[in-house]
């Protein structure tokens, strides 16, 4: 059995519904349920003996306590973060909260298991922490891509929280010898992702007739990832990943924000035209970029190939279209998400440049 953190969230309920897809594992599935969290996307495993879903928070600890101790996990897979960089521009606090005083606390429940463990089961434990490339801070337009080796320059109350978290898993398995890995992937994409993120937002809003904002001049560069490749890299590294070593997961996508916005456009054009036969680009729109906005970000993920034999199983080209039809046959989770609160953010966040 597994114990996974924030597993109604975006990355971490794909992983679940993949992981449960490919084998019999039980999962025990810790989620917050803040505003990302979301059970809907978890409701084909409704009665699902192998799945026991709790409500809970990383930061308290003893519930951590008392579930690591009833369920007896050989694994933890964390993903419970918060992760809007934009929202915490706005408040950091939650951020600190989460993702670096949550951390810590899990770490400490998860010490404490691990210990407890007869020898053979201490040895093949594993806890494996999910990040991100945010850490690395920004790439200058010709700069290699990130590697493991990378300093971190982290930009953002987001990014910084997500660093601070790392540097305590680190710290863990150097001095009390906890059996960690850590993965830092690139923006992910694909089916159930909460719609203030760049790809849900573009396809909600254009099949809502509703302006398409686009920070600045649309030129921030990243390296796109479809959420499935992500959950396979995580479930290679879990497998055969080495304790202490730290694995880059990437799609080599690397594209400007208004190319991505453009082919969402073209994609909805050719799969759902608009009734007045104008193309949705019409709809795109620039706003005011966002303070400190990385203009890059690139991941080597050759580590991970040449080490653990994985590489994505999606182009862009491939995981975009897959994306696109998902949010255009599931209209009625995407209105489930969008909650008032939701909206009320989003209008009052973009301003027009």
């Amino acid at each position: 059995m597994i114990l996974v953190t924030g597993g109604a969230g975006f990355i971490g309920a794909n992983f679940v519904l993949d992981w449960l897809a490919l084998n019999d594992e039980p999962v025990i599935n810790l989620d917050k349920l803040t505003y990302a969290g979301n059970l809907e996307t978890l409701a084909s495993l409704q009665g699902d003996a192998r799945h026991v879903f709790i409500q809970g928070d990383i930061g308290d600890q003893s519930l951590l306590t008392r579930l690591l101790a009833d369920h007896r996990p050989r694994a933890v897979i964390h993903f419970a973060a918060e992760s809007h960089v934009d929202r915490s521009i706005q408040g950091a606090d939650e951020f600190i909260q989460t993702n670096v005083v949550g951390t810590f606390r899990l770490l400490e429940a998860v010490r404490a298991h691990w210990a407890s463990l007869p020898e053979a089961e201490k040895n093949a434990f594993r806890f494996l922490h999910v990040s991100t490339d945010e850490v690395y801070g920004s790439l200058a337009p010709d700069a290699p891509a990130f590697t493991e080796n990378r300093a971190y320059e982290p930009n953002s109350p987001y990014s910084a929280s997500k660093a601070a978290s790392d540097h305590l898993v680190r710290a863990w398995h150097h001095t009390h010898g906890l059996p960690v890995l850590t993965t830092h992937c690139s923006n992910n994409y694909g089916p159930y992702h909460f719609p203030e993120k760049l790809i849900p937002l573009m396809i909600v809003n254009a099949l809502a007739g509703k302006p398409l904002p686009v920070y600045g001049d649309g030129m921030q560069v990243r390296d796109w990832l479809y959420v499935k490749d992500h959950c396979s890299a995580i479930r290679r590294v879990l497998e055969t990943g080495a304790p202490g070593e730290t694995y880059n997961v990437g799609g080599w996508n690397e594209k400007p924000n208004i190319e991505i916005v453009h082919a969402i456009c073209a994609l909805l054009d050719e799969l759902r035209p608009r009734a007045d036969g104008a193309s949705y680009a019409t709809q795109i729109t620039h706003v005011k970029d966002r303070p400190g906005h990385d203009r890059r970000y690139a991941v080597d993920a050759r580590k991970l190939e040449t080490e653990l034999g994985w590489k994505p199983a999606e182009t862009f080209e491939t995981g975009i279209r897959k994306t696109v039809i998902w949010y255009l046959e599931h209209t009625e989770w995407v209105a489930h998400v969008q909650s008032g609160a939701y909206r009320q953010w989003v209008t009052s966040h973009y301003e027009v440049a």
